[in-house]
């Protein structure tokens, strides 16, 4: 899409300091961080929500799952814990019409119940 935030950051239109980059994924830190690490995990393929993906897209999120899980790493945040979450349109909090994974940690972090 072509005014879309995340695809524009994702191809390199917007300059940003990427986390992780590879064909298919980037990564890098939240401006409006909840917590001392904030990375958003985020497909180069456009898919406006969760609620959009197809079978075909299984094998992409679970590659962001295992992204997230090596920065997880990297930050430092692996054996205390992190947060990995994805909102679903706008009810759910969800700003930017491209899915994206919330990696959050580095903090004790409040109850979601």
């Amino acid at each position: 899409m072509d005014n879309c935030l995340f695809c524009r950051i994702s191809n390199g239109e917007i300059p940003t300091k990427f986390e992780y980059e590879d064909d298919e994924i980037a990564a890098f830190a939240d401006i409006n961080p909840k917590a001392p690490v904030h990375i958003l995990i985020v497909p180069k393929k456009h898919i406006p929500s969760i609620a959009e993906v197809t079978d075909e897209d299984t094998e992409l999120l679970g590659k962001m799952i295992m992204v997230a899980k090596k920065l997880a790493e990297v930050k430092g945040i692996a054996n205390t814990g992190y947060r990995l979450v994805f909102n679903t349109r706008k009810h759910a909090g969800q700003i930017v019409d491209h899915i994206h994974l919330h990696l959050l940690g580095g903090k004790v972090l409040g109850s979601m119940a």
